[in-house]
């Protein structure tokens, strides 16, 4: 596929899409955002694919909305909603719904947009280096992009508020601590870490991991017997996979399960 804004590649069973607009740290536009989406349906459309991975070239993940889109003057409003319906909105519920498992690998700087870009992957991944920044607050805007959602799940509301509020930068250690980031790697070896780690999930019972994307997602609203019965209906549907039986057949076996997925 020829695209502008964006790197998208498969080795394997694994999609890597990689933003690539390093001259504007990643940053976000129309273009890139449309981009993404022909890059998220192609994926979509390829059954051999079971894990996606999301990264930025150069030293940044990404900068978040290219503010270079938003022109101010005196006496013209700027609609800022407008872009959330048409782009932010849809691609943050595609990505907590994706149908296989997604890594945000996060190689540096993931601020504002950017920031809630990978918090809505299921995986997040951080080189030393890098940091996460929700800095609405130097702009005089709100979070965005599912922030203000996927942010007080993550790490409580009180510290969800304070890092809206203060727009610090939280390195990717602290990120680790709390609860964001799921691993950190060395700079060095993050992008060689950062495939094994994708491999591996590429390897692993694709349609069950869907399910329990879909049961854990649904964990916050419903209440104890919704969430029961839930888990009940997603694990009738496992158990009637090919891989539950794969599963159950090497662990008889005593051997490393070959899962396909189905």
């Amino acid at each position: 596929m020829d695209f502008k804004t964006i790197r998208y590649s498969v080795n394997g069973a694994v999609a890597t899409l990689s933003l690539a607009r390093p001259e504007r740290l990643n940053a976000l536009n129309a273009t890139v955002h449309a981009e993404i989406r022909d890059a998220l349906s192609a994926v979509e459309n390829n059954s051999a694919l079971r894990c996606l991975v999301i990264t930025g070239e150069g030293r940044a993940f990404c900068s978040g909305q290219d503010l270079s889109e938003r022109i101010v003057t005196d006496d013209k409003p700027i609609d800022t909603g407008a872009s959330l319906d048409r782009d932010y909105n849809p691609l943050v519920r595609r990505l907590v719904g994706f149908p296989i498992p997604t890594i945000a690998a996060v190689n540096g700087p993931a601020v504002g947009a950017g920031a809630n870009l990978a918090l809505a992957c299921d995986i997040l991944l951080f080189a030393r280096s890098s940091y996460l920044q929700e800095a609405f607050a130097r702009i005089g805007l709100v979070p965005d992009a599912g922030g203000t959602w996927l942010l007080p799940r993550l790490v409580g509301l009180k510290r969800a508020i304070a890092m809206s509020l203060t727009a610090e930068q939280i390195p990717a250690e602290e990120c680790q601590r709390l609860g964001i980031a799921w691993k950190v790697f060395e700079d060095a070896t993050f992008r060689d870490d950062v495939a094994k780690s994708a491999a591996m999930l590429a390897m692993g019972p694709t349609l069950a991991y869907r399910l329990m994307k879909r049961a854990l997602n649904a964990s916050y609203e419903n209440d104890l017997d919704a969430q029961l019965d839930l888990e009940r209906d997603c694990q009738r549907e496992a158990g009637r996979s090919q891989d539950f039986r794969e599963g159950i057949k090497a662990f008889h076996e005593k051997r490393f399960p070959r899962f396909e997925g189905k």
